[in-house]
């Protein structure tokens, strides 16, 4: 009785819907570049369930403008792991796993990134494609690896543009230092760097070089492992290394917001100019400029210069401006770094309530003296992170207060 309820019971099923109608009511065209290699595993596809999934990943790739992928036995072979900053995988949407703070990971094939649709088109697991990919850079990976630098520093040494991506392959360099703590950067796509604590220095030195060679950015932090796991190194002051860490994080964090205007409407507000200053011990801060007469986008910076007819008014805390209650920022809807949007602009009385860095006059009379006595500018120098500082209940730390950026660079 079993086998013949089964038989009536497949009778009743409905037939599977084809290809050609399900593009018909999604409105897609019939002949999408790419789509016809990908019809024999649609014809595979024995649920009507999973047809329509399937039909629904066309959809979303061809609404967003994404390429189809290669048939499923066509990528196999070509699947390989990409290391990316955090914020990209953010913006992009493309299927991608966390690594370490500020890091993520993703697959690519032939250099296009594996997007979450292509795995319901292929009727693959996530799982089995990231450890493809991990196995393919370990063949790539075979023999002599690092080179050591005249710095002694260590380099990833094949420049197949993989380099840093082997980061994710703890086995291949974890052993290099024995007994003695690793510290490492993935500045670029081309450039893994390691060094024990001792060459921390050099360690700098290589990454800002790197930083400088055009290739395609990644994190410039140094990071430290510590166990089985990668964190950005916590080097306070006044380790001698503990400033250019701050500047190698103050540097992704600009590089982030270059990015993120990218997909900002400037129509909508100014995004403000991000500048770095620093004092006279040699501690670097983010500042943005806000100009009068429109709104912006205000990112959380150090320190906020506020400027109306091209002079500077001074430049304040941007965390004491909450002390102007008038004064409130919507947040903006955007990944990465939080902004706020604010469309009036301080009164004189108003800006009296900020801790001030610099006076109106210090600021101008820095600007007239010439580039040298300016705030460096992100394209011009390694930029910083929001740090953001405070100290109990002012936002100037104590080794900072009484500082200004009138006497920043002054030659006794």
């Amino acid at each position: 009785m079993g086998f013949l309820s089964n038989l009536f019971n497949r009778a009743e099923e409905a037939p599977l819907p084809d290809l050609e109608a399900l593009l018909q009511e999604r409105n897609l065209p019939p002949d999408l570049p790419g789509l016809g290699p990908l019809r024999e595993d649609f014809d595979h596809l024995r649920k009507a369930a999973d047809r329509i999934a399937w039909a629904d990943s066309i959809q979303v790739l061809h609404g967003r403008g994404l390429p189809l992928p290669p048939p499923w036995l066509d990528a196999i072979d070509h699947l390989l792991p990409e290391l990316i900053p955090a914020w990209q995988s953010e913006r992009d949407g493309h299927h991608a796993r966390p690594f370490a703070e500020g890091l993520s990971w993703r697959v690519t094939v032939q250099g296009v990134p594996m997007h979450p649709a292509w795995l319901q088109i292929w009727g693959a697991h996530a799982e089995e494609i990231y450890d493809r990919a991990l196995e393919h850079l370990r063949e790539r990976s075979e023999g002599p690896l690092f080179e050591r630098l005249p710095s002694g520093v260590y380099r990833c040494s094949r420049q197949d543009g993989l380099d840093a991506a082997r980061v994710l392959q703890r086995d291949l360099w974890d052993k290099l230092f024995p007994g003695q703590n690793t510290f490492l950067t993935v500045p670029t796509e081309r450039d893994f760097l390691l060094a024990p604590q001792v060459l921390l220095p050099k360690l700098v030195e290589e990454t800002n070089r790197a930083l400088q060679n055009g290739n395609r950015r990644i994190l410039g932090v140094i990071l430290l492992k510590v166990d089985q796991q990668l964190t950005p190194a916590n080097l306070q002051d006044p380790h001698p290394i503990a400033q250019p860490q701050r500047e190698l994080r103050q540097l992704d964090f600009i590089e982030c917001l270059k990015a993120q205007e990218q997909d900002l409407d400037p129509a909508d507000a100014c995004f403000p100019q991000v500048a770095i200053v620093r004092t006279e011990q040699g501690r670097t801060l983010t500042m943005a400029n806000w100009n009068a007469g429109s709104p912006v986008l205000l990112p959380e910076v150090d320190l906020v210069a506020f400027a109306e007819r091209s002079s500077y008014l001074g430049a304040f805390w941007r965390q004491t401006l909450p002390r102007i209650q008038a004064l409130k920022g919507t947040p903006v809807e955007i990944w990465g770094p939080r902004r706020l949007r604010f469309e009036g602009f301080p009164t004189s009385d108003q800006l009296g309530r900020l801790e001030c860095f610099a006076t109106g006059e210090q600021m101008n009379a820095m600007v007239k003296a010439g580039p040298e006595k300016a705030p460096r500018r992100a394209g011009q120098t390694p930029p910083p992170e929001a740090s953001g500082a405070s100290a109990g209940s002012s936002p100037v730390p104590a080794h900072l207060r009484g500082l200004s950026l009138g006497v920043q660079g002054r030659e006794d």
